[in-house]
């Protein structure tokens, strides 16, 4: 019941951190790309980052709910993740150097939550 509790109260948490997130970032796009350079520019730009400091609010408060258990093979998986995503961010790093294109840096993001998934999903067939 308090495992069912918990994932419920994260799992709310986190849509409205990245419903926040995802409001700010289209009102940033939209108003923050047609002004001209400068520091409001820029604040504009970044504005999407509150919804993302609420992200990581919420993964905080959810390492403090759940049990020791659940808390080890969270970080553990998001360890692994953090591993790949290094490796082959710094793979394409040397192929950058190759003559490869450039990539942004938000395909870092997109790699960590792929690997994050992957890690997750692995670990859950394999402890079957």
């Amino acid at each position: 019941m308090h495992e069912k509790r918990v994932a419920r109260t994260y799992f709310v948490e986190l849509m409205t951190a990245l419903l926040v997130y995802t409001v700010l970032l289209f009102a940033a796009i939209r108003f923050g790309r047609p002004m001209p350079d400068g520091w409001l520019r820029t604040l504009v730009l970044v504005t999407p980052m509150a919804g993302f400091g609420l992200m990581i609010r919420t993964i905080v408060r959810h390492l403090a709910r759940i049990d020791e258990y659940q808390r080890i093979r969270l970080l553990e998986n998001i360890a692994v993740a953090a591993a790949i995503t290094l490796a082959a961010t710094f793979t394409y790093g040397f192929m950058e150097t190759a003559g490869f294109e450039k990539l942004s840096m938000f395909s870092v993001w997109i790699m960590m939550g792929a690997s994050m998934a992957a890690v997750t999903l692995y670990r859950r067939v394999a402890d079957r």
